[in-house]
């Protein structure tokens, strides 16, 4: 009986030892290793570590009383100059990283020489759909692949071992300005992608393939289609009642763009959805209505796609207050009980948690302040919604903004200290509507918003916001609905969160460093200077028997287009992929800071009249990225160079800079109308000038 017993504990041994040391074929995750991957603590093998995407990690080698030893072990310079906010994964040694345009790459986790770069040659006209930069939050791996989804709507696989693409699926519906900006993720063999759009008002869904050959398993719509076509699933039935008018020929919007998580043991997918579309909520659906399952957090089977409950975090939505922003799934001991809850701190500012099994709320306070509610009602789970908060032709001052109190930026959870930890903003915005706004099938510009007048009501409401708009990392206490600490910072641009069993919270910080916190505390142990601002959240592995932390760097994404870091005296150099380790003795060339560039264009010869219509072609094609009256953007263009202006025509009407970023805008301007932007970009940089030449 005894030796039956060691022989037991032998293969127990021997099996944990083989699952440590992993299995020789690149990437080759599976279910069962995905399941166990608190016993491979050294690997990040998905987008948030785990199934439960709590971006936590039990590595204990760096812990808060060496952190402060971090050095710097490797780093490559990334050919881009736009938002990076992809996670890497790192599987038995290799880190694989994905890139803007969705580049994606393999190196050696130790070293950082580079094993392999596949390009899928992205078609670049589609980073003019793009709300919110070409960015890419992430890959999957599973069984010697991995998955990446372009920007252009392909679901590719490649080889793990080579980067040769092994298939390639178109996954988008016609008509709808769609793109991809999510991670894809992959659970039992089914790799699950969603797509953004929503400000286009595209219909939004999200759709399960097989991960080995590509094949279209399921889809679920998050808005119901045409009724006079019928519906295959009740649950579009049940959210057509929510609706009203013609919506389905302008889309609806619900767009699926970011957060995803699985509980194997229920065989449930968690989706966040994204805003209604157009904005304005009468315009897409006249007579009212709840609007399902636009910003709602809404269960599927995992096998079938199909219904299993939802909730909904903002009906009515008119604000952009997606639901899309990380579904973390943890238990915990909630008034003496265990309860399996799902988590969420959305835009709308309200923390929640929800029993995962039913969708029930278990409970919801506000993380910041906020006017556009008064509470949750318990009984009913719906927002208190403030009346005023449903804007018309006048300006109102609401907070959250459609930055949203927390946006993308991955949240964290630490079950070792039982807190949440997300960066939060309280932050001011005016609201009006476009009163000759007209939705258009397929078209970018679907807001309905007024950005144009900036009137005296309007500059006094802007006055207020910038007195009262605040910024801070916070520890969130789900159980408690309370706030344990925060630090604060001048500006909204720091980004999402790693934790760890070292009682360490890794942020990238809008100061342009990488720092660590102390995760009970808050107390700052670490930061380096990283000569860019890293948005996109920190992972961490081992190689070689050393623990690292890894984190991409890249200034962009939808900050970019509201917020200029320089008025910090942030230096920003190229993006770069940044790889820390104890004692890591490498080092950032010295920065080369130009001071030449800097053009203040002559206001000889615009035409007034020209810039009033240019403010208003601005507002409609270009704020989206550029920001509110040119101010920040992913390029601000108050600071376009003398060359630069030269060719603004070749830029906007040629895409002479497409590679970049910058598709032609010939389908929707005219070169009288180009001609008109660019005279109220001049108006703007000489208006400006003073701050401009001082920064």
């Amino acid at each position: 009986m005894l030796g039956k017993k060691l022989l037991a504990i032998g293969l127990l041994v021997l099996g944990a030892t083989q699952l440590m040391a992993g299995p020789s074929a690149p990437a080759n995750v599976d279910q069962r290793r995905m399941l166990s991957a608190d016993r491979e603590a050294g690997n990040w093998m998905s987008v948030g570590r785990t199934f439960d995407e709590q971006r936590f990690s039990p590595l204990t080698q760096i812990n808060e009383g060496n952190v402060s030893q971090l050095g710097l072990a490797w780093y490559v310079d990334l050919p881009v100059d736009r938002g990076v906010e992809a996670s890497p994964l790192v599987i038995d040694g290799v880190l694989y990283n994905i890139e803007p345009w969705n580049v994606t790459t393999a190196y050696d986790a130790a070293t950082g020489k580079q094993l392999w770069r596949y390009d899928p040659q992205v078609n670049r006209d589609f980073g003019r759909l793009a709300c919110c930069d070409i960015v890419s939050r992430g890959v999957a791996a599973w069984k010697g692949r991995i998955y990446l989804a372009t920007l252009d709507g392909r679901l590719i696989a490649v080889d793990a071992k080579n980067g040769k693409p092994v298939w390639s699926v178109n996954t988008f519906e016609p008509v709808w300005p769609y793109t991809i900006t999510g991670a894809p993720r992959v659970y039992d063999g089914k790799v699950i992608i969603g797509n953004a759009g929503a400000e286009g008002s595209a219909r939004g869904y999200v759709t399960a393939y097989d991960a080995a050959s590509g094949k279209q398993l399921w889809r679920f719509h998050t808005v119901p289609g045409n009724p006079a076509d019928g519906y295959d699933d009740p649950a579009m039935a049940m959210a057509a009642k929510t609706w009203t008018g013609e919506w389905w020929k302008i889309g609806g919007g619900g767009t699926v763009w970011d957060a995803v998580a699985y509980d194997p043991k229920l065989k449930l997918i968690y989706i966040g959805t994204g805003n209604g579309g157009p904005w304005p909520w009468k315009v897409r659906s006249p007579g009212g209505g709840d609007n399902l399952f636009v910003s709602s957090i809404v269960a599927v089977h995992a096998d079938t796609g199909k219904y299993a409950w939802h909730y909904q975090t903002t009906p009515e939505d008119e604000w952009d207050f997606t639901a899309t922003q990380s579904i973390i799934l943890a238990d915990l001991t909630i008034a003496g009980k265990p309860r399996k809850v799902l988590m969420q701190a959305p835009k709308n500012g309200f923390f929640y948690v929800l029993d995962r099994v039913t969708g029930e709320l278990i409970s919801a306070e506000p993380y910041v302040a906020m006017n556009w509610a008064n509470g949750i009602d318990k009984a009913t789970g719906r927002p208190n919604i403030n009346p005023e908060a449903h804007f018309g032709a006048n300006p109102v001052l609401l907070t959250p903004g459609p930055a949203g109190g927390h946006n993308w930026q991955p949240m964290a959870f630490s079950p070792q200290t039982g807190l949440a930890y997300f960066p939060v903003t309280e932050l001011y915005v005016a609201f009006s509507r476009n009163t000759s706004f007209k939705p258009v099938a397929g078209s970018m510009s679907q807001t309905g918003l007024s950005a144009s007048g900036f009137d005296v009501t309007r500059k006094a409401m802007a006055e207020y916001a910038a007195k009262h708009n605040t910024v801070w990392l916070t520890a969130w206490d789900p159980v408690a609905q309370k706030e344990r600490w925060r630090v604060p910072f001048p500006l909204r641009g720091s980004g999402g969160v790693l934790a760890t069993a070292g009682n360490l919270v890794f942020e990238g910080t809008i100061h342009g460093t990488l720092a660590a916190f102390n995760a009970a505390t808050g107390a700052k142990l670490w930061d380096s200077p990283i000569q860019q601002i890293a948005i996109a959240a920190p992972v961490t592995f081992t190689a070689g028997g050393e623990q690292y932390v890894a984190v991409n760097a890249g200034w962009g994404g939808g900050l970019a287009h509201s917020v200029d870091p320089r008025g910090l005296g942030v230096p920003l150099s190229k993006a770069r992929l940044l790889v820390f380790k104890l004692g890591g003795k490498a080092a950032l060339p010295a920065m080369h800071i130009r001071t030449d560039g800097l053009y203040r264009p002559p206001l000889v010869g615009v035409d007034i009249s020209m810039t009033r219509t240019g403010e208003e072609l601005y507002a409609r094609h270009c704020a989206g990225c550029h920001g509110e009256r040119a101010v920040g953007g992913v390029k601000d263009l108050r600071r376009m160079d003398k060359p630069t202006h030269g060719e603004f025509l070749d830029i906007v009407i040629g895409g002479k800079r497409k590679e970049r970023g910058m598709a032609s805008f010939a389908d929707l301007i005219s070169r009288e109308e180009a001609d008109a932007i660019h005279a109220y970009l001049i108006k703007r940089t000489n208006e400006d000038w003073n701050s401009i030449s001082e920064e």
